[in-house]
């Protein structure tokens, strides 16, 4: 379970996120929506423990900051970054002696396999594109087999069958009682996945919404409604809109 209780992050004067709290239980898959500056990657970051805050962050009822909670949790950037002299192969192994896992040779293979590194594991980090960059990124979460884990904008610079795997995953992931948040502007890419949403905007939940309470209503028309924006003669997506 994520839980996120009065965060508040002010940059110098100014009031970035304003005490959100929301929580995703376990086997759920939760939904992070705002348009740009709303302070969705400033509440991403804190979570991620890239930003000092005032409030609380727990990780299956733990403290966010201790060591206990790290070792359950995985994060994956919007902007993946590798290292320019290791191999995919060499990041695989970094993550896992760094969380001191012990992971069977077929484990590490499956996911090159379903992320289609197999025939790349000795490329370098600096011989990556984005998309292969993501990809590997997504793999090292996998490995260390998460209770939560934050995805922001996972599916960005990935070619179509990257994204159904992933997709899988996910769903995979909430059948077997992981925790998932994910922060997207493709809400096309997710109408399948999501169990509850968040929407923000100024820096605040502007509301929680179950999927059983909006069955009837598109993902995308809730945005807009939420937020105050216009659909008819202004933006026709969350990402044209941020």
């Amino acid at each position: 379970m994520l839980e996120v209780i009065g965060l508040t992050k002010k940059y110098g004067s100014t009031l970035a996120v304003d005490d959100v709290g929301f929580a995703v239980p376990d086997g759920k898959v939760g939904i992070l929506l705002g348009p740009n500056g709303a302070g969705k990657s400033t509440v991403i970051k804190s979570i991620a423990g890239l930003l000092r805050y005032k409030g609380t962050v727990r990780i299956q009822g733990l403290d966010s900051r201790t060591v206990e909670a790290k070792r359950c949790f995985a994060y994956v950037p919007e902007l993946p970054y590798m290292y320019e002299a290791l191999t995919i192969r060499e990041h695989m192994e970094f993550i896992t002696r760094a969380y001191g896992l012990t992971v069977p040779e077929e484990e590490i293979q499956a996911l090159f396999e379903t992320f289609e590194l197999t025939d790349k594991q000795d490329k370098l980090g600096n011989e990556l594109s984005k998309g292969m960059m993501q990809k590997v990124s997504i793999c090292c979460a996998l490995v260390i087999k998460p209770k939560v884990i934050l995805l922001d904008e996972p599916m960005v610079g990935l070619d179509p069958a990257a994204i159904k795997e992933l997709k899988q995953v996910i769903l995979r992931l909430r059948d077997e009682g992981c925790t998932v948040l994910i922060s997207t502007h493709m809400l096309e890419m997710v109408k399948e996945l999501w169990d509850v949403t968040f929407v923000m905007d100024k820096g605040r939940i502007l509301g929680t919404y179950p999927r059983e309470s909006v069955a009837d209503e598109d993902l995308e028309e809730l945005f807009f409604k939420v937020t105050g924006c216009s659909g008819k003669g202004g933006p026709s997506s969350v990402e044209e809109a941020q």
